[in-house]
């Protein structure tokens, strides 16, 4: 095993460990734990019995359905992996990320009494000091929080939200599986090293880490509602401190009408255009103005407020985009409405990572196929989301990775664009979008932006000019004491030795099991010693045991799939 699982493997650690490994085998992935050199995590009645064809009803479906499946099973980690990938479609092939965007977070509540003490534990009081009343009865449950109701002594009506109880470790020790699942991922399939498996799960780490942290979504709440204060089309919830920590969010109660609830809203007088519009002022003003954008704008988390305001519910999962991102962001938009391929290109240089395999002359045909597809189109007829995610999909094509902060805002412009087309038909995105890409353009090409690029780009080389002396001094030095190292790293290898040694510790049980034969068959024909059934009961016991373990062979070798 690999360096990187060399560390404290107490009962849980390896009892998780085997019960993923268990499941993964159970939809048909068997293969590629044994790719990995995983099965020594695995019982030995496992190893023989479990690595073998799945079960009928699950051959027949496809693997981004077994996957699924086996996400869903293995709980909350796994299935907010699953809700990260869906929106990399730069990293994952469409039809995973089609099937992943299927995983379902909705669990049985756990009983009131075992979330109760960390409620009263987080706020420094008991329940009836602090509300004027609480219902006992969740109104949402997730993995990773209940949501209850209650009413501050104060009369305030609120929404406390409750992580579960032990989440965080049971988070932590998937986390670190995962960690080391992707070390090896590096280690045997170096063809997989652009996407890199260690950063995906390094990102997605700090992601889940932010969401189970509710005082930073608090603080996220608050930042959106500074951003948006004195905007009357959006309001943010206000959030209750006193009652807030780490594992307890409390915020205001909203008693709005749910966006999708369409007959309702016309039946109270709203407007359904102008909810579409605000709706999307909202997302973009977040994206172009305020770089950080709520990533899971859904129909549950959108309430419709009176005047046609625009309420936003749970900011766990956010995106930001720094001036560079926004840049790439009206680079690329507004390349394929002017049909320009070579921007697009280098767009890819600067935004993402062009390998050096990369084939350029494919890519500028698919890029130019693409841009034939939605250039000349009428404003109504460009879905925003869509063009972002059909240009993911060349990336993927090409092993070009993205920055996953836009591949999130594609997801939320697919999901903000699908709404607004269902509450006004003739709603436009692109001509909402086109303005601010214009501006954001105008202030790039502006004397102010130019002379600040400009002085930093000066400052960027100065700096290395300042060191330059001391970094030639430092390498002559190095020399000089024969301390100058040049590390090389080899890849792929890990997969060959561990074909060798299953190999030859074959060849050893297949001696072992001809010398037990061999020598069996000797000391039945000198016919002494105890007998058993009318033979020599040693010789019988060594033709057992050349059986039991000619059988073990047979089994690893026809599960590894090579006779």
């Amino acid at each position: 095993m690999l360096s990187v699982f060399r560390i404290h493997r107490n009962i849980r650690f390896l009892k998780r460990y085997r019960q993923i490994l268990a499941v993964l085998i159970k939809y048909g992935f068997g293969h590629i734990v044994d790719q990995l050199n995983l099965t020594g995590y695995l019982e030995l009645g496992k190893k023989i019995l479990s690595l073998g064809s799945p079960r009928r009803e699950i051959i027949y479906l496809t693997p981004p359905e077994r996957l699924r499946l086996a996400m869903e099973e293995l709980g909350t980690t796994f299935i907010k992996l699953g809700q990260i990938l869906s929106t990399r479609p730069d990293l994952v092939p469409q039809d995973f990320t089609e099937e992943f965007r299927k995983l379902q977070d909705h669990v049985p509540a756990v009983p009131f009494e075992s979330i109760k003490s960390q409620l009263e534990e987080e706020i420094g009081a008991a329940i009836n000091e602090a509300f004027l009343n609480f219902d006992p009865h969740p109104i949402a449950a997730a993995s990773i929080a209940q949501v209850y109701r209650g009413c501050l002594k104060s009369g305030e009506e609120v929404a406390v939200k409750i992580r579960r109880p032990h989440i965080q470790e049971r988070v932590e020790t998937d986390l670190e599986i995962l960690l080391g699942i992707a070390q090896l991922i590096r280690h045997h399939f170096p063809h997989w090293e652009i996407y890199d498996p260690v950063g995906i799960v390094r990102n997605f780490r700090r992601t889940i880490r932010r969401e189970m942290d509710f005082s930073k979504e608090a603080y996220t709440i608050d930042r959106f509602a500074e951003n948006f204060s004195g905007d009357e089309t959006v309001y943010v919830p206000k959030v209750f401190w006193d009652f807030t920590g780490e594992t307890v969010l409390t915020m205001e109660f909203i008693q709005g009408i749910k966006v999708s609830s369409h007959a309702e809203l016309q039946a109270r007088g709203y407007d359904l255009k102008t909810i579409a519009k605000n709706g999307a002022n909202a997302i973009l003003k977040q994206v172009l103005v305020h770089g950080i954008f709520h990533g899971d704008p859904h129909p549950g988390n959108i309430f419709i407020l009176p005047g046609n305001t625009v309420c936003l519910l749970d900011y766990g999962m956010i995106g930001r985009l720094d001036e560079h991102l926004k840049q790439h962001l009206a680079d690329l938009l507004n390349a394929v409405t002017k049909r320009e391929v070579e921007r697009l290109v280098a767009t890819l240089r600067d935004a993402g990572e062009l390998p050096d395999e990369t084939n350029l002359r494919e890519l500028r045909k698919d890029l130019n196929e693409f841009v034939d597809d939605y250039y000349g189109r009428a404003l109504k007829d460009l879905h925003t989301g869509k063009l972002l995610l059909d240009f993911a999909a060349i990336l993927n094509r090409h092993r070009i990775n993205f920055p996953s902060d836009l591949m999130l805002l594609a997801k939320a412009l697919v999901t903000v664009e699908g709404i607004g087309r269902q509450l006004d038909p003739e709603f436009n995105m692109v001509e909402m979008l086109s303005p601010l890409i214009a501006k954001l353009i105008r202030e790039r090409l502006s004397p102010g932006s130019l002379s600040r690029e400009l002085g930093e780009l000066a400052q960027s080389y100065g700096g290395m000019f300042k060191r330059l002396p001391w970094d030639i001094k430092e390498l002559i030095s190095r020399l000089n004491q024969d301390k100058f190292r040049i590390d090389l790293r080899h890849q792929g290898f890990e997969k060959l030795i561990t074909d060798l040694d299953k190999a030859s510790n074959r060849i050893s049980f297949s001696l072992l099991i001809a010398a037990l034969v061999v020598g069996s068959s000797l000391i039945m024909q000198t016919e002494k010693g105890p007998l058993l059934f009318g033979f020599p009961a040693l010789g019988l016991a060594g033709y057992s045991i050349a059986a039991l373990l000619g059988l073990w062979l047979a089994v690893a070798i026809l599960r590894s799939g090579r006779l």
